[in-house]
């Protein structure tokens, strides 16, 4: 056998021993986070529960959801461990800033014009909602005089049907 006919092979199983490799090295760091749960920690599990560490045993977890509920879990339904700030801004909505509290961005733009602009800018557009707005279609004499004979079309066609009275009914007998 040639050096060619055996390079793909070669190259195949080298690439599944990387892939099998990195696959152990993170199968390796999920048992390792697991057996570093503590009480008190925040967790994810795999099925998107948040809770609290309350007991950890060899293969279970005690966790709390909630004021008095309790949920056994195996360690390896535990998704992720989360730190204290990421924990309670997901579950308590608690934003842990480390920036002062001037650096808020304001709802709107308004305080980032000067005030006198701003009263030049709201009387423009309240006169600019006085106009009306031209859209660019202009009704030719040709197009008005359809729409003039479309609307008295109906009127003539109401008028000349007789009006119709309680038994009266068109049905052939």
């Amino acid at each position: 056998m040639s050096l060619v006919t055996l390079l793909p092979f070669i190259v195949l199983i080298g690439a599944m021993f990387l892939m099998t490799r990195s696959a152990k090295k993170k199968q390796q760091q999920a048992a390792d986070m697991r057996n570093q749960l503590q009480p008190g920690s925040g967790v994810r599990t795999i099925g998107g529960m948040y809770a609290t560490v309350k007991e950890v045993s060899d293969d279970t977890v005690l966790l709390d959801a909630g004021p008095g509920v309790d949920l056994l879990f195996a360690k390896n339904s535990i998704g992720a461990v989360l730190t204290d700030d990421e924990y309670n801004r997901i579950v308590h909505g608690i934003e842990h800033d480390l920036k002062s509290d001037s650096d808020v961005v304001p709802d709107d733009a308004s305080s980032l014009t000067d005030s006198a602009d701003a009263d030049d800018s709201a009387d423009e557009a309240a006169a600019s909602d006085d106009k009306s707005v031209d859209l660019g279609k202009k009704d030719g004499p040709d197009e008005a005089q359809e729409k003039d004979a479309e609307s008295e079309a109906p009127q003539a066609e109401a008028d000349e049907e007789p009006k119709k009275t309680d038994g009266d009914s068109d049905a052939k007998k």
